[in-house]
């Protein structure tokens, strides 16, 4: 998995116990946390500097998992921070600026921009969560973009939905744990001198 710096030089760093395939990357001002499972092609970016030309961070806590194919990348100057024990997604896109709290979901596809997400909330396939503060343990239904006045009519998560969130963290672990116990390490850029 090629680390590459941004045009600032700021180089990804990631935990030794973390895990991301090969075929991602990582790119800037990225922080990868400990136990982290990163899947095949996926894209934390973290190049954008804002007027005075400095890049804000894309920070993954510990005990997340960033599925496959999924996108985080931020606006010139703005951060993103996803907070431990989330699952994003097969194919979900993180844009900054934005913040997801911890034990959260994001599911296949959706999109969250722009936006500050509680602890514990489900947001499903193909939402779009834009320019909106979700509360904690809300459940965002899939193909839906609500407003901040439809925040209210959002229900909270059922029982299913927090352990279908559970497992989905526990099984990333497993995974990352298996992979560097298979010697499938990731490795840092080379460089030339």
């Amino acid at each position: 998995m090629p680390l590459r710096p941004n045009p600032n030089g700021d180089v990804p760093q990631v935990d030794p116990t973390a895990y991301a395939d090969p075929s991602a990357q990582l790119i800037g001002r990225v922080t990868i946390g400990p136990r982290v499972y990163i899947g095949p092609n996926a894209v934390l970016r973290a190049d954008e500097p804002d007027p005075a030309g400095e890049v804000a961070p894309i920070t993954i806590e510990a005990d997340c998992n960033v599925q496959d194919g999924v996108i985080v990348h931020a606006l010139a100057g703005s951060a993103v921070t996803v907070g431990p024990r989330t699952s994003l997604a097969h194919g979900a896109i993180i844009h900054g600026p934005c913040r997801v709290g911890a034990g959260s979901f994001v599911g296949f596809g959706a999109v969250v921009f722009g936006a500050e997400v509680g602890t514990g909330v489900f947001i499903a396939a193909r939402a779009v969560v834009q320019d909106v503060n979700i509360p904690a343990d809300a459940f965002v239904p899939a193909a839906t973009c609500p407003t901040q006045d439809q925040l209210g009519q959002l229900r909270e998560t059922d029982p299913t939905e927090r352990e279908f969130m559970a497992k989905v963290v526990q099984m990333n672990l497993a995974l990352a744990a298996d992979y560097l116990a298979a010697g499938q390490y990731r490795r840092a850029p080379e460089t030339t001198g």
